[in-house]
């Protein structure tokens, strides 16, 4: 569960990822109340070289320039501040950051290349995926020009495996902030289900488990949290994504992968391929460490 005062981190470079990272995060401080730690990775220098000092000395100036353009971003009604990070690996470098910071999310926007559509992931992000210890929201490309003012409904995807406690208890903190509704959303796809057994019946049990874990879910929400829950089918994930009802300000919950670490990320098959279709932000919620749970 997230602190009392949640501090959202939001990895900047000044391009239009970056960008679009400081805009979902304006939207998600306003949303449940949150304040913004803006940080840009550079590289050390050695300070024994003149040529590399003097390198660091322009990277320096140049990371604050930077940073006082995305602070140039910020309205009034969202509490920011600016950070310097240094290190060698710009993914470990923005991790250090948020455990330093004692952030409850990390937000990151997308890059040239990667997974086609509006999310576009880059070797960062990649990284960032498959080793964050707290949630990471996705930025889709083009939000700082879309994004809705504030988020206006919480979609948590869940299935019968284990780990859907978790991002039950992520979507409904963040529900509770932000007095959100909150959508429970099972998909069923015809390519994961076994092949041994004929396709209208291994569908209906796959559709009957999925109803119930998603009952489950809900009777565990406080009475307080609007709540809705739907089946969604089809041959693929895609597919049946494709058949979910999508609005502007729409905020979806995913769970890592089983291949996760215990309390890391791990960006899993399912949670990719809804990627490729979708043009909301996605937080990925890591895998908690049963036994300390």
């Amino acid at each position: 569960m997230m602190g009392a005062g949640m501090k959202l981190l939001v990895a900047y470079l000044a391009t239009p990822g970056g960008e679009d990272a400081v805009a979902l995060g304006v939207t998600l401080a306003r949303t449940v109340g949150a304040s913004l730690d803006i940080t840009l990775v550079i590289p050390p220098g050695d300070p024994a070289d003149s040529s590399d000092a003097n390198l660091s000395a322009i990277l320096d100036e140049t990371a604050e320039k930077w940073l006082a353009q995305a602070a140039a971003l910020l309205p009034d009604d969202v509490r920011a501040e600016t950070h310097v990070a240094v290190n060698e690996n710009p993914a470990s470098g923005l991790i250090a950051e948020a455990e330093r910071l004692e952030s409850s999310i990390l937000i990151v926007g997308g890059s040239g290349g990667g997974i086609t559509g509006r999310h576009s992931l880059g070797s960062v992000v990649n990284d960032i995926l498959h080793s964050s210890p707290i949630p990471v929201v996705l930025a889709p490309s083009g939000f700082r020009h879309t994004g809705p003012a504030r988020i206006r409904e919480i979609t948590a995807a869940i299935g019968p495996r284990p780990g859907a406690e978790t991002i039950l208890d992520t979507a409904v903190d963040l529900s509770a902030r932000g007095d959100l509704p909150l959508r429970l959303l099972s998909l069923v796809s015809r390519d994961d289900l076994p092949r041994r057994a004929p396709d209208d019946e291994a569908l209906a049990r796959a559709i009957e488990l999925s109803q119930r874990t998603l009952d489950a879910a809900h009777a565990r929400l406080p009475e307080s949290i609007g709540v809705s829950s739907t089946v969604a089918r089809g041959d693929s994930v895609e597919d049946a994504v494709g058949t979910v009802e999508w609005h502007e300000g729409d905020l979806i919950l995913v769970g890592s992968s089983r291949l996760a670490a215990p309390d890391t990320l791990f960006l899993g098959s399912t949670a990719a391929k809804m990627l490729r279709v979708l043009a909301e932000p996605m937080v990925v919620v890591p895998r908690r460490d049963q036994s300390s749970a």
